[in-house]
């Protein structure tokens, strides 16, 4: 008996050996940032959508590695600094062990073994037998660079259009960037000591210069060292405010702490939204999305003090940070209402960038795409009046509401709409303020205004589509200010979008300055390339939809809710009537087909919400989630056209999540089919909003029923507070459509 009672307390101790054995062997959980994938979408049908960037949450400092595409083995040198518009670094590094007679400003490199995450990259450059390992903060970085076994080991240091000097162990200097003025400076050391540093001249090296200036400009930097650490910070307000950006943030050389620091910090911001699922590839498209919308807009604030291009100057941020770099024509739609749930400070305090910007150009206009370099006015519409108006309706405060009003009011009164021109009001602009759209010309008839953009053309139903929906936001704003005849100008202007409606069609159609239809006309063929004739990048069937402030309204021109509804089911059923050669030559910017509608294009991304207006959330639930299986993966081809600043990540987070801001500036959201079966929305408030989707699968797509804080919730739609307050809304899934719920017609009423 005691034997057998041996045995076993030995067999009991040799079972919790093994399971505690089976404990420590385990894979440790993921957090996070483990889930992002950066290579998601850096191939695509016809466009760029991402690149791989490594940076800190909202930093300024960015960097990527320089290909010409994905499929490539060469990249040009190693970044310092990704300043523009899908634009090149400044300045650049070219380690090596080359010759004096063979050394060039940026070297082009075979490359192998790529490792990049959100706050790491490393690259083994194979020809040269070179170990690259880099990791960043928010305005300076790490670089280690191990050589191969050669006597003499080498850093080209490059700026495209600047100038750089030696300083102590290393060097600085400033590159020009765009067309000027806005400059760039770097301050750079190394760890081991330098033993010689000359200018590079005809492919030498130059050691009685130890400074250059001019196009494609360079120091050499050489070590007697198999393994050189270098550490820099950058500024766009001076050289010793790029050493001062080193020293407070980066005290090491070593990577791996500095790589640390910034997992830390990505890991803080993405577990504001937690997800439950057991598909990890969901997981990894959610977080990769995430992180996308970090990238934009940029903190330039250094040490309270900032730079800004649009009037050149440095100035004081009095404690409120400054941003810019933001395409808002696309986030204005989901990445700015995201960051007012789970970044409202951040969102408030770009608000008030976007309030400086307009006050320190001559004519205060708010801008309408703000780069690093000033404001670009990419595409058409005034949509940062979108971006205030939203935060405001939806209880954001902090800045000037009535300074905001001024400079949008100056925008979209003062200020040509046309698209991509920066110029005071034209003939154009005048005919639209007296006949109530943006005229139009017929095919092949000259254009007389010099204004208008040569490739851009007029995009004259774009153009007043965009103007009207601007116009609804001015006209709320105007509303709170107690500006009542502000008010009622503007109303009426949000509705000039009936004068492009052609009732026997169903379409928005392009009308001359006599006010006849441009005739013939296709909508999906005419306007040239990229429709930009009439429309802009999208064919007539994406703008057919483009009412976001008044559904109500667009569901009564075409008839009714059955009506509305036929016609959304005919976009996705749509043919694309040629090859897809012809199709895509024309229409480069809408692929993501689906029918017509095209998942690749921000203008697109509200209409799959639609049916929800007119009483069928049904249908809702079913494109959205065949949407996200169709077109967003966890692979290079995994994002199906631009992913602009945030815009089409930003559709993802929220339609995985289960609902969407269709119209900006309207505190509502309307529901979708959540792909997870709980989400945890961490607030900026402190509070917590869940989603929880009982039997939620990928065949389990539709929603049963529903109940919010526990009371049973029969329309397709949230409001703000129900969310801002924090609860639980709670779904029940199933695998065929329950049509009776969320029957409710028209969730926005426009006033």
């Amino acid at each position: 008996m005691k034997n057998k009672t041996t045995l076993m307390l030995i067999a009991s101790i040799l079972v919790l050996a093994l399971v505690s054995c089976g404990r420590l062997s385990r894979t440790p959980e993921k957090s996070p940032v483990d889930y992002v994938n950066p290579y998601i979408g850096n191939i695509s049908h016809l466009l760029v959508p991402t690149f791989p960037t490594v940076h800190l949450p909202n930093s300024m400092l960015r960097v990527y590695p320089e290909r010409k595409d994905h499929t490539s083995d060469f990249i040009s040198g190693l970044p310092v600094i990704v300043t523009s518009h899908r634009g090149s670094s400044a300045f650049n590094i070219s380690p090596g062990n080359a010759s004096d007679e063979t050394l060039v400003p940026v070297t082009d490199y075979a490359y192998d073994n790529e490792r990049i995450t959100p706050y790491r990259y490393s690259v083994y450059l194979n020809e040269a037998d070179i170990q690259v390992d880099f990791a960043p903060s928010h305005r300076s970085g790490v670089y280690n660079f191990t050589f191969g076994d050669q006597p003499s080991n080498r850093l080209v240091i490059n700026t495209r259009n600047g100038a750089l000097k030696s300083v102590g162990q290393g060097v600085s200097g400033y590159q020009i960037i765009g067309q000027g003025p806005t400059k760039v400076y770097l301050y750079l050391e190394a760890e081991q000591p330098i033993e010689r540093i000359g200018a590079l001249l005809d492919n030498r090296i130059d050691d009685r210069l130890t400074s250059v200036e001019g196009t494609n400009s360079a120091l050499v930097l050489c070590f007697g060292h198999r393994e050189v650490n270098i550490r820099y910070g950058v500024s766009f307000i001076s050289e010793e405010q790029a050493r001062s950006n080193l020293r407070q943030e980066i005290g090491t050389y070593d990577v791996d702490r500095t790589a640390d620091d910034g997992r830390n910090c990505w890991n803080e911001v993405l577990r504001k939204i937690k997800v439950q699922t057991a598909d990890e590839n969901d997981k990894v498209v959610f977080y990769t999305s995430l992180y996308r919308t970090y990238e934009r807009m940029i903190c330039l604030s250094e040490s309270g003090r900032y730079y800004s291009a649009f009037d050149n100057q440095v100035h004081d941020d009095n404690g409120i940070p400054f941003y810019t770099d933001d395409w808002v024509w696309d986030t204005y739609r989901a990445t700015h209402p995201l960051r007012i749930l789970i970044e409202p400070d951040m969102e408030s305090h770009m608000v008030n960038s976007y309030i400086r910007m307009a006050q320190q150009t001559v004519e205060g206009w708010m801008p309408t795409f703000p780069e690093v370099t000033g404001d670009s006015h990419r595409m058409n519409g005034n949509h940062a009046v979108a971006a205030v108006w939203d935060a405001y309706a939806k209880g954001l405060r902090g800045f000037d509401l009535e300074a905001a009003y001024r400079a949008c009011k100056g925008a979209l009164t003062e200020k040509s709409l046309l698209p991509w021109t920066r110029t005071p009001n034209t003939e154009l602009d005048t005919f639209y303020l007296q006949n109530g759209y943006f005229p139009a010309l017929h095919p092949q008839e000259q254009e007389t205004v010099k204004e208008v953009h040569p490739k851009e053309k007029r995009q004259s139903v774009a153009v007043t589509l965009a103007t009207c929906y601007d116009d609804w936001c001015l006209a709320q704003i105007a509303k709170e200010l107690g500006k009542d005849a502000d008010y009622a100008y503007f109303l009426h202007r949000s509705s000039n979008y009936r004068n492009l409606y052609n009732a026997q069609t169903g379409f928005f159609h392009p009308k001359d300055k006599q006010g006849a239809f441009i005739e013939p006309f296709d909508y999906r063929f005419s306007g040239g390339q990229g429709a930009r004739d009439y429309y802009d990048e999208n064919n007539g069937w994406t703008y057919r939809w483009d009412v976001q402030h008044n559904p109500e309204d667009l569901i009564r021109l075409m008839g009714g809710a059955d009506r509305f509804v036929e016609q959304l089911d005919r976009t996705f059923r749509e043919p694309l009537g040629t090859g897809k050669y012809a199709f895509y030559a024309l229409l480069p910017d809408q692929t993501g087909n689906v029918g017509q509608f095209s998942m690749a294009n921000e203008p697109s991304l509200h209409i799959p919400y639609l049916y929800n207006y007119a009483g069928q959330s049904w249908k809702t639930q079913k494109r959205i989630r065949e949407l996200l299986d169709q077109w967003f993966r966890n692979d290079l081809m995994g994002i199906p056209g631009d992913e602009d600043g945030g815009g089409m990540s930003a559709f993802v987070i929220f339609s995985m999540i289960g609902f969407y801001p269709v119209t900006p500036g309207q505190p509502r959201y309307a529901i979708g089919s959540p792909g997870f079966e709980r989400v945890e929305i961490h607030l900026g408030n402190g509070h917590c909003f869940e989603v929880v989707a009982e039997n939620c699968s990928k065949e389990n797509k539709y929603i049963q029923s529903a109940t919010l804080n526990g009371k049973n919730l029969e329309q397709a739609w949230l409001h703000h507070d129900d969310i801002e307050n924090g609860g639980i809304l709670k779904l029940i899934m199933g695998n065929r459509a329950n049509p009776k719920w969320g029957t409710n017609e028209c969730l926005v009423i426009s006033d």
